[in-house]
């Protein structure tokens, strides 16, 4: 299945896209994509639902994160061995866990606001690992069970604030609209090997990110039982995989993001997300 959750910012309602692409109606059926939908049993009903019954959408309705109440943005840094190379860091022993603050979250095709002063906004294309049952000390062999389904995520990233500005990476990476998700959730029997997938990202037309899962140092079973010997995964939590190499910090000379850019990216069998970027004022507090 692939979840949607569409409506204005803020009053998102649950949906689906059917087999023919056209985008359907569950409010009437459940009341968000949230823990109960998330939950094998949850999916499992949704799944039996004839979705051709269900209400039709416009195909231009507005698609927010299609989950409800995420709890937490779980980031890995440098989880692409050759993206590591050109940011001129070493391979990590082990996962380099960050967080991303909830309030970047935004929709799929939403605006991204280059914050005040930022000379350095970048770019991240990466797979999203969504959680869909509570997860704690999960052994490595049952870790995809925790798993719900797959999404795209733009780690957008301010690279002086991340790098340049003392302490850790999340003040260069939690600023407002810095984690458009979508635009759906697809579920985990859709994707046979999520280490088998191509992702790439795009600035004004030109491919700068072309990459595959196949190259993580840690591999998507891995961090969903590593992450949980250290933090509780709840359902909605999404895991933010890491991003190969290509990124505005990797280029020579370095290229960053400007009011009126426009990002396109994706990943096989999850959907593409198109951004414009404008420039921060008082008005988009």
């Amino acid at each position: 299945m692939k979840l949607i959750r569409w409506g204005a910012d803020g009053a998102e309602k649950p949906g689906l896209v059917d087999q023919t692409g056209t985008l359907r109606d569950l409010s009437g059926v459940i009341a968000d994509i949230d823990d109960a939908a998330l939950s094998p049993a949850g999916l499992a009903r949704l799944a039996a639902l004839d979705a051709q019954q269900l209400p039709k959408l416009d195909a231009s309705v507005r698609l927010g994160a299609p989950m409800a109440r995420i709890s937490k943005i779980v980031c890995v840094g440098l989880n692409y061995a050759d993206h590591a190379a050109e940011s001129g860091m070493p391979i990590p022993a082990e996962p380099v866990l960050f967080l991303k603050a909830n309030s970047s979250l935004c929709g799929p095709n939403d605006a991204v606001v280059i914050p005040r002063n930022s000379v350095k906004t970048d770019w991240e294309v990466e797979l999203g690992v969504v959680i869909g049952q509570r997860a704690s000390y999960v052994d490595l062999e049952n870790a995809l069970d925790y798993v719900a389904g797959y999404c795209v995520v733009n780690d957008v990233s301010e690279r002086e604030y991340q790098l340049e500005r003392g302490g850790q990476w999340d003040k260069g990476k939690g600023c407002d609209t810095f984690s458009p998700i979508g635009p759906w959730l697809v579920t985990r029997d859709e994707i046979t090997d999520p280490q088998a997938l191509g992702l790439w990202l795009e600035v004004n037309g030109k491919r700068f990110q072309n990459g595959n899962t196949s190259t993580m140092v840690f591999g998507v079973q891995h961090l969903v039982s590593y992450i949980s010997q250290f933090m509780t995964l709840l359902p909605g939590d999404v895991i933010s995989t890491g991003t190969p190499p290509g990124v505005g910090l990797g280029q020579k000379p370095p290229v960053y993001l400007k009011a009126g850019d426009t990002m396109r990216l994706g990943i096989d069998g999850l959907g593409e997300q198109r951004q414009v970027t404008r420039a921060w004022s008082a008005a988009t507090k």
